[in-house]
């Protein structure tokens, strides 16, 4: 299952990691967002051990969002050594995600 990360664990989980972290930034509401979660369940299975995929409400956790200038959703957030390393914005095929994960690990 897809690593639920908040404001709250963003630190540790994120930026204390030492593995890729990617993030889906998403709302209940956003249809876009709900297409992607069988996406982002199956890389988080596939890349386990490699990498931490995950998501993350935007509706539950706003610092995030804001401190990462999102501006629409569904955003995916890539992060490695605590640094901010890609940006996404949109839904995305499966295929486009693992070619970012696999350029970033």
């Amino acid at each position: 299952m897809a690593q639920e990360f908040t404001d709250a664990s963003f630190k540790t989980d994120v930026l204390e990691s030492d593995k890729l972290t990617v993030i889906d930034l998403w709302a209940e509401w956003c249809g876009p967002c709900r297409m992607m979660t069988p996406v982002i369940e199956e890389l988080s299975k596939e890349y386990a051990g490699k990498a931490v995929v995950g998501k993350l409400n935007v509706d539950d956790n706003p610092e995030v969002p804001s401190n990462h200038n999102v501006r629409g959703i569904p955003t995916f957030l890539f992060f490695k050594n605590g640094e901010l390393v890609d940006k996404v914005v949109g839904a995305q095929t499966k295929k486009f995600l693992q070619d970012k994960i696999e350029a970033h690990i």
